[in-house]
């Protein structure tokens, strides 16, 4: 599993007003992303590479 102390965690700017229910994303760690649920702060994180993280917002912003 990946260091994640010093994470500073900041909500998704494709996280609406819905309650909660959102993504956070900590991206000031060196050499990787993070990601996690809001509702489940403690629970399991999905890592990232800065370069793959990249790429998956991109392709997440492509209209379809």
């Amino acid at each position: 599993m990946a260091e994640l102390t010093g994470a500073q965690w900041r909500k998704s700017t494709r996280s609406g007003d819905n309650g909660g229910d959102c993504v956070e994303v900590a991206d000031n760690l060196p050499g990787l992303v993070a990601v996690r649920d809001s509702k489940d702060p403690t629970g399991p994180t999905l890592t990232f590479s800065p370069t793959a993280w990249t790429r998956f917002v991109r392709a997440a912003k492509t209209p379809h």
